[in-house]
């Protein structure tokens, strides 16, 4: 399984307003896309996995910190499992690849953030191969760091 990827993207400023692109994304296997909007930024969102589904994360607005764990087992996962952790903002234009067999957590940095979220699979797809986990269970958000770290 290929791990996570950050392709950086650019971002274009003059008199006329600020264009923000990804010129080295490429759309294959992107079946739909949603966003998310965080109001508080007190709210954890996850985790949510998939076993068969990619994902790509853009902030549109404001900023999120985003964690990633590749799951051992989807019943029942280890609780040493140590994220990996990402930070994005509407200031830095990237987007995060994620790869199936990922769950994902994320918290808004920033009252009012906005997340793009492209998915390899359609919504049908998606929802009957949809895991939940404890949004504790391997991040401790209040220091935006993993559990288990070394």
């Amino acid at each position: 399984m290929a791990g996570i990827s950050v392709i950086p993207g650019e971002i274009f400023t003059d008199h006329r307003g600020q264009i923000s692109s990804l010129n080295a994304f490429r759309f294959p296997g992107v079946e739909r896309f949603y966003f998310i909007h965080h109001p508080d930024e007190n709210v954890i969102r996850g985790w949510h996995g998939h076993r068969y589904e990619k994902k790509w994360f853009y902030c549109v607005k404001g900023a999120f910190t985003l964690a990633f764990v590749a799951v051992d087992d989807w019943e029942h996962p280890s609780e040493q499992l140590i994220p990996e952790v990402y930070g994005l903002d509407e200031r830095h234009s990237r987007i995060i690849c994620v790869p199936e067999g990922y769950a994902n957590c994320l918290k808004a940095e920033v009252a009012d953030s906005i997340l793009l979220v492209f998915s390899g699979k359609v919504l049908t797809e998606a929802l009957q191969d949809s895991w939940r986990y404890d949004k504790d269970l391997w991040m401790d958000w209040q220091k935006k760091e993993p559990r288990n770290h070394v």
